[in-house]
Formats: C-alpha cells, sequence, structure tokens
C-alpha cells in the first residue's frame, strides 16, 4: 500500500487571503502565491515515496462567487509547479450536504480507493478545522498549521505546526523513523 500526504490548497500550498481574520483563496492565477518552501517541500516528500493528493473545498463556486473553470485553472497551476499527484475538490456548500465536502472525509477515501493508499500510515496537512477533521474521519495522522484563524479550531490532532515547512518536516522526520 502507498503512503500519503492530503494537502489542502489555500493556506497550505498557496497564500490565502485574510478578510477579517479568516482565509479566502486566491481570485484567480494573477492572484496565486506559492507559500515559502512549498515547491522544496513537496519535492522532498515526492522523491521520500508519497502521493501527494490536494484535497479542496471551493464553495465560491456554489455560491455563484467565483466559477468551476476559475478553480481548475489554478489546480492546473499549481499541478505544473509541483509534483502533485492529483487534486480532489469539492464544489458543493454545505446546505448541499454531500459527501465530498470537508470535514466528511469522502474525498480523501476516493483518493485512497484510488490509489491504494494506507490511511493509517497518510498525512492530512490543513489550516482549518475541517480539514482536520476530514483527515481524523478517514484515520489518518492529522497536522494542523495554526495561523490564529479567527474561526472555530480543530478539537483533536497529531501534530500542530506553525508553516506548511515545517509540517511536512514532522511527515519527513516520521517517515525516517519508520524505515
Amino acid at each position: 500500500m502507498n503512503r500519503a500526504v492530503f494537502l489542502d490548497r489555500d493556506g497550505v500550498i498557496n497564500k490565502a487571503a485574510l478578510r477579517n481574520g479568516k482565509p479566502y483563496p486566491p481570485a484567480n492565477v494573477a492572484e496565486l502565491k506559492l507559500l515559502r518552501g512549498v515547491q522544496q517541500s513537496l519535492t522532498a516528500l515526492f522523491d521520500a515515496g508519497c502521493v501527494l493528493i490536494v484535497v479542496t473545498n471551493q464553495p465560491d463556486v456554489a455560491r455563484g462567487l467565483t466559477s468551476k473553470q476559475n478553480v481548475e485553472e489554478i489546480n492546473q497551476h499549481l499541478y505544473e509547479k509541483l509534483p502533485i499527484t492529483e487534486f480532489y475538490t469539492c464544489y458543493h456548500d454545505d446546505s448541499d450536504n454531500c459527501d465530498c465536502r470537508k470535514p466528511k472525509p469522502g474525498l480523501l477515501l476516493a483518493a485512497a480507493r484510488k490509489y491504494n493508499i494506507d490511511l493509517k500510515n497518510s498525512y492530512m496537512v490543513g489550516d482549518r478545522w475541517r480539514d482536520i477533521e476530514a483527515g481524523n474521519r478517514a484515520g489518518c495522522k492529522s497536522i494542523f498549521i495554526d495561523y490564529g484563524y479567527n474561526e472555530r479550531q480543530p478539537k483533536s490532532f497529531c501534530h500542530r505546526a506553525s508553516s506548511t515547512r515545517e509540517a511536512i518536516q514532522i511527515i519527513l522526520e516520521e517517515y525516517h523513523e519508520i524505515n
């Protein structure tokens, strides 16, 4: 079975726009900015044999605030720059009650089936409670990147980090201990 690192997109791979202490996705590719050290960190994970899956909620599509095409252009741009295996995107809002919107684990479970992923030995890295809860529900180890957002915080996680680079370093150290 494969080990995977599931990553949220906005705030984990790329910079999120902060408004009133809450994170928002970039409006388009022109506003997209990779977080410092992400390219090198993801390359190190990939070189260590990890499947890298981005799992992202993009409810602004359901809310009519952006288009699916716009989200896919951002994803494609990131895919071209980073060693990401695949993007799994939920375009729904909470009221749709779908299985793919985090905190439900549907996106992670779908990727696990497709890539033969050992969830128990995989990680979910996120900066919001929904990311961490989805990882926990899927049976992954979770790493919360704590930016101090003005919103609900996750109740339980395996590790807390202050950046994506720090989160990935934790994963690499734990994988090194296992091997």
